[in-house]
């Protein structure tokens, strides 16, 4: 072969590949409001690539030319398919549609889940802040406290507490307290008001680089509204003298330019007890966005306030003798009282080769105080064994990050790398010695306490045809200082520590309705400030280490099946025990697991869903039988069947949860339940009515269990017994919304 022909091949090589690497730019926005529309999956059919909208609308689309074939699908949404030509105009415009799961598109990316599980969200949007964690595919919770104490939390074989080991944010501001009075990672999320949450995005496991402390079982982070459709006002009422009532309220609609609403919240309730939970709350939240040529502006505030009087975990053995009832209490003086200011600004920079820069910056007031007595008389027989747990707490925090796309190879490479910081301020961290609300016996634990974590994150995912590999890495710095004002002397402790976490996930989709993927990296939990400097063997950032093996398949149009096999160690378990305001370690733990997923449309109105998680916690340093972790699931469900018809909604769902070990050598037994909720809505343009059931047979269940020795009045010796919190009788509420 001479000279010529072999530059004549090269040129034709060369040509070919210019134009197999054709780019085509573009934005994706809704019809009807002419708002970005994010997440959209724009598929190349013909040469088998794919992109997604961002924020702002904009996507690129490697590889594509005239005569080749172009899909669009997005939830809620009207698919598109067309014909690429010459004069093809990439502004696109997407119908919104009623919701199908035929509009899901698996493509390779970390958390196809999510854009299943967005599904439920649309279908049976959120109406009470218990329903909101529960969105969360295989997570339960349980409130013990009155309805104002953040819920207790159960993932993949955790009890996680109120958060120690599950990371929740809203709209990016941190739900978990560190350090709280309460407990490590205590998530309060009852500031945000149900009826603005637009979607959930969540992920298992610690996977992810953007995500850092607490994310070990997972994360959730919900995100608002940046817009509603149009005013309303809710009333609903219910059993127990329950009263609720939402706003939201359009102030300005700017066609994208610029958009702002207010939405309100007020809640009171007495609940089933004998005595009066006497419950209130209020919410406020108000929310402003623009765009600023190509720039995103997002200003929010909200406050919020809650109340409540408690009757807390109560002995099985009081019940049973007929001492009270299953709604009674022991110490009916337990309550408590929080509050909550959150201010957010989120500005979001697009620059013309298609990369974007993001920062949010926020501040956070909180305010907390909680009376229990988990003990009765165990260690005061005179006047009972109430503490008080208070905290008066400010957060702030900074995290930019930045969004770049190039080509590498035969495909596109996304980097994404991120740096912040979080300092808490937390004054008058105390645990007191009371009695019936009114009266400080003695203090037991009082500090202040100040925590820095600054972070730096950076993501690569390189995507080519059905390929997609994603590697992180995440370093995160700690300060901690604390003064204890018991100390005889002033005393300022202070102690730095970091800790790098690697990522790496890998993603296989062999055509449109198939994904296989595993998935790998290393997490941490933080230890309480206090213990971490009093004493100095602890371990301060434990590492959690884990992977997920799984499918997502699409066997037909609307049917789809996830299935993952997961694994999770964790250097240490934490154990908060709060009538001595400690963190106990407990030693290395894992587990191992497998969560099923089915997701099937059976016709255009008819919806079904169920998923079933298996997990197997066990404790490595003891022996064989002493080996239970305490209140760890093993065994969960939950599903159910909606209907979405052009006015009549409804759904029917059930949530299950096996019988567990509630010590370590599983002698005491935390009782299992299975239970039945009904929602009914009919829904016309300027009002919907609707009808929300918990519990629909009645079933008796204990909703919060504890293996906790305590002492009655009266009783000459302490016993170790089941205390539990009752769960709600049936329990129906009627609401009336107007739209204007």
């Amino acid at each position: 072969m001479n000279f010529q022909r072999i530059a004549h091949h090269v040129f034709l090589l060369l040509a070919g590949l210019s134009a197999w690497g054709q780019t085509i730019e573009g934005t994706i926005k809704d019809s009807d409001t002419g708002e970005p529309v994010e997440f959209v999956t724009i598929y190349n059919l013909t040469k088998d690539v794919h992109s997604h909208s961002n924020l702002t609308g904009s996507f690129s689309l490697k590889n594509t030319l005239p005569g080749d074939s172009i899909f669009i699908s997005m939830v809620g949404y009207d698919r598109m398919q067309f014909v690429v030509a010459e004069s093809t105009d990439w502004n696109l415009r997407i119908q919104p549609a009623p919701v199908e799961l035929s509009q899901v598109t698996i493509t390779p990316e970390i958390n196809t889940l999510n854009k299943i599980k967005q599904i439920d969200l649309k279908l049976n949007p959120v109406n009470s802040s218990q329903e909101i964690l529960r969105k969360v595919p295989g997570l339960f919770i349980a409130q013990h406290a009155g309805g104002g104490k953040a819920e207790q939390i159960f993932l993949r074989g955790f009890d996680i507490d109120h958060g120690t080991d599950i990371q929740i944010t809203a709209d990016g501001i941190p739900v978990n307290m560190v350090s709280h009075a309460h407990g490590q990672g205590y998530a309060d999320l009852h500031f945000l008001i149900p009826e603005t949450v637009q979607g959930v995005d969540f992920g298992k496991g610690p996977y992810y680089a953007e995500k850092g402390n607490f994310t070990t079982a997972g994360y959730v982070d919900f995100n608002t509204h940046d817009r509603i459709d149009q005013s309303s006002v809710k009333v609903e009422a219910g059993r127990f003298n329950t009263l609720r009532n939402v706003s939201l309220i359009d102030l300005v609609s700017g066609n994208g330019a610029q958009d702002a609403y207010i939405a309100t919240e007020y809640m009171i309730s007495d609940g089933p007890f004998e005595s009066p939970q006497n419950f209130n709350r209020l919410n406020l939240f108000g929310k402003y966005n623009a765009q600023i040529g190509n720039d995103f502006l997002t200003v929010q505030a909200s406050t919020f306030q809650s109340k409540w009087d408690a009757s807390g975990q109560i002995p099985v053995r009081a019940v049973a003798s007929g001492q009270i009832g299953r709604f009674g209490a022991i110490d009916d003086t337990e309550g408590g009282e929080t509050s909550r200011q959150n201010f957010l600004i989120d500005y979001t920079s697009s620059f013309a080769n298609g990369d974007f820069m993001q920062t949010k910056a926020y501040v956070s007031k909180y305010d907390f105080e909680l009376y229990s007595n988990f003990t009765f008389f165990l260690d005061d027989p005179v006047n009972g064994d109430q503490i008080r747990q208070k905290e008066s707490r400010t957060i702030y925090g900074v995290q930019t990050t930045y969004n770049n796309g190039t080509r590498l190879f035969s495909g596109d490479l996304t980097l994404e790398s991120g740096v912040g910081f979080r300092y808490d301020n937390v004054d008058g961290v105390e645990l007191s010695h009371t009695r019936n609300r009114t009266e400080t016996l003695e203090p037991i634990a009082l500090a202040d306490v100040d925590e820095f974590n600054g972070f730096v994150f950076s993501g690569a995912t390189w995507e080519s045809g059905k390929w997609m590999l994603n590697a992180g890495l995440r370093m995160d710095q700690f300060r901690f200082e604390e003064v204890d004002f018991l100390s005889a002397s002033y005393d300022r402790k202070s102690s730095t520590q970091g800790i790098i976490s690697p990522k790496l996930n890998v993603i296989y989709s062999p055509s449109r309705k198939w994904q296989l993927y595993a998935k790998s990296g290393k997490g941490f939990h933080s230890n309480d400030t206090r213990v971490v400097l009093r004493e100095r063997t602890q371990n301060t950032l434990p590492a959690a280490w884990g992977y997920d093996l799984g499918t997502v398949y699409q066997p037909i149009d609307r049917l789809f099946i996830d299935v993952a096999y997961w694994q999770l160690h964790l250097d240490q378990e934490f154990v908060y025990v709060g009538d001595v305001g400690i963190v106990e370690p407990s030693g290395q733990t894992k587990r191992t697991g497998v969560d099923l997923g089915l997701n099937y449309q059976l016709t255009d109105e008819i919806f079904v869903y169920s998923n079933i998680n298996y997990a197997n916690p066990r404790a490595i340093d003891e022996p064989e039988g002493a080996d239970y972790i305490p209140l760890a699931p093993t065994f969960t469900s939950i599903g159910g069947l909606t209907y979405k018809g052009k006015r009549l909604n409804g759904s029917l769902r059930y949530r299950y949860i096996k019988d567990r070990a509630a010590n370590e050598d599983n002698t005491v037994t935390a009782e299992g339940y299975f239970l039945t909720d009904v929602n009914l809505a009919y829904d016309h343009s300027k009002w919907t009515v609707s009808l929300a059931i918990e519990n629909l047979f009645n079933v008796e269940w204990r909703e919060a269990q504890f293996d906790t020795e305590s002492r009655l009045a009266g009783e000459a010796e302490s016993i170790s017994e089941i205390h539990f919190t009752p769960g709600v009788p049936f329990f129906f509420k009627a609401g009336l919304t107007f739209k204007f």
